[in-house]
This record gives C-alpha cells, sequence and structure tokens, in this order.
C-alpha cells in the first residue's frame, strides 16, 4: 500500500462530499456527532441520528474515516494480523469501509465485505473497496445475521460494539470467539475511553481465555491536511491517536 493511493482516496473524499458544502459547515457538524457520540452515543444510533445530515455525514466521512483507516493499519500491523494474509476480511458495523478496507489492503488487497444498517454507509464503502481497487462488496445488515465465519478469514468490528444493546453484543462476542476457536481471525477496536465501554474489561478476560489477547495503542501520525484543519476547528486534538484492542488470532494465527 503506497501513501499515493491514500491520498487520492482522500481527495476523492474532499471533492465528493465538499461538492455542496464548505469547511466551517463540516467543522460544526463535527462538534455536533463528537458530542452526540459522547453524550448519548446507543441512543442517537439507535435513531439514527449520528448520520441525520449531510453536514454529520461528511463529516464522518472526512473526519472519522480516514483516522479509524490510520488506526487500524497500525493495529493490523504491530499485532501481526496481516501476514499470512487471511483468506477474506468481514467489516462489522463497516460504516464507510475504512477498517476494513486498512486490513484487506495491509494483508496485500484480500477481498472484503461490509455489513452496515445505514444506507449511506454501504454505499460509501462500496465507493472506499472500488477506489481501493479491493474485490468486495458492502451491504445493509447487522450483527444477528452474518454471514458463515469461515476459518482462514478475519472479522473486524470497529468502533461497532459500543453501539450496540448488551443483549446483542454477548451473542456477537459469542458468535466472535467461537470462530475463532474454529481458525478465524477476530480484530474488536473500541476508543480508550472507559466510559464508552463499561463491558470492555469482562469481553477481554473472555478473548484471553480463548487464546486472546488485549491492548491499549498509542502513536503519533501525521494527520491528512483537512483532518489536521477539521481537528482543530472543531476543538478536538488528535496529535496522538489511540484504541484499544482485542484479538484473536485463530488457530495456528
Amino acid at each position: 500500500m503506497t501513501h499515493s493511493i491514500v491520498e487520492d482516496w482522500l481527495a476523492a473524499l474532499e471533492a465528493r462530499h465538499l461538492s455542496a458544502l464548505r469547511v466551517p459547515e463540516v467543522a460544526r457538524a463535527l462538534r455536533a456527532l463528537s458530542s452526540a457520540y459522547v453524550e448519548r452515543r446507543k441512543t442517537v444510533v439507535a435513531r439514527g441520528g449520528a448520520l441525520d445530515s449531510a453536514g454529520k455525514r461528511a463529516a464522518f466521512a472526512l473526519f472519522y474515516a480516514p483516522l479509524h483507516f490510520l488506526v487500524t493499519t497500525h493495529v493490523v500491523r504491530a499485532l501481526g494480523a496481516d501476514a499470512p494474509p487471511p483468506a477474506s476480511v468481514l467489516d462489522i458495523g463497516c460504516g464507510t469501509g475504512a477498517g476494513g478496507a486498512a486490513w484487506a489492503l495491509a494483508a496485500g488487497g484480500v477481498p472484503v465485505t461490509g455489513l452496515d444498517r445505514h444506507p449511506w454507509a454501504v454505499e460509501e464503502a462500496r465507493c472506499t473497496y472500488r477506489h481501493f481497487g479491493l474485490r468486495g462488496h458492502a451491504r445493509q445488515g447487522d450483527a444477528a445475521r452474518l454471514p458463515p465465519l469461515r476459518p482462514g478469514g478475519a472479522v473486524i468490528a470497529a468502533y461497532a460494539l459500543n453501539e450496540m444493546p448488551d443483549a446483542v453484543r454477548r451473542g456477537l462476542e459469542d458468535r466472535l470467539i467461537d470462530a475463532s476457536r474454529r481458525g478465524t481471525r477476530v480484530l474488536i477496536l473500541e476508543p480508550i475511553a472507559r466510559g464508552l465501554t463499561p463491558w470492555w474489561e469482562a469481553t477481554a478476560e473472555r478473548v484471553k481465555a480463548a487464546g486472546g489477547r488485549a491492548d491499549e495503542w498509542r502513536f503519533t501520525a501525521a494527520l491528512p491536511p483537512l483532518v489536521r484543519v477539521l481537528d482543530t476547528a472543531a476543538g478536538l486534538d488528535h496529535r496522538e491517536l489511540t484504541a484499544k484492542s482485542l484479538y484473536c488470532p485463530g488457530m495456528g494465527g
């Protein structure tokens, strides 16, 4: 994966999402989006409010998608989850497809499938896969109805479990842990803030008991120019990128 490919993706995002919006408008929407996620995440997501305006959708695509791409690439490489390449990547709650695409690209361009409940996210993920030349598709779906999780494949749930009702999340955890025991690589990523994931420690213990690991990550990254502008304009500070992860390498991984 070369920097020029990623830069071209970011340029395409800017051209598409800034065609009818100005940067200050996107920054205002980013402030609202960030506040909504921190203060009342599950309620907002359940009602579809996180992406209920063109400004918020643009903010998500132009700001959070690049951050998720950077974080996922860093974590996948640090864990060695890119080698040997998985047969394919399934991205649960794919959003714009950034997380699944990052893993697929780090592994040399393996096929990727994205699932998300929001139709706008599905279309964005399709655009992401096409831009990177990945063999993949995205469709509407949720964690309760996953396709088969096959040995040799990989599954990522990036910033998705914290949005789920507890019963749904627990059911997904059960299925992912079972799949990991049968040879599927599983990566869960969440914000490092404890308040968003009160279930994290219990889930981490289950993952570790199944042969996985739990990590917290802090790294510096050169933010893309527009991401840096939006970060400052929205009163945020991503000079250091952080995340926490749960990873099961699968049998023989």
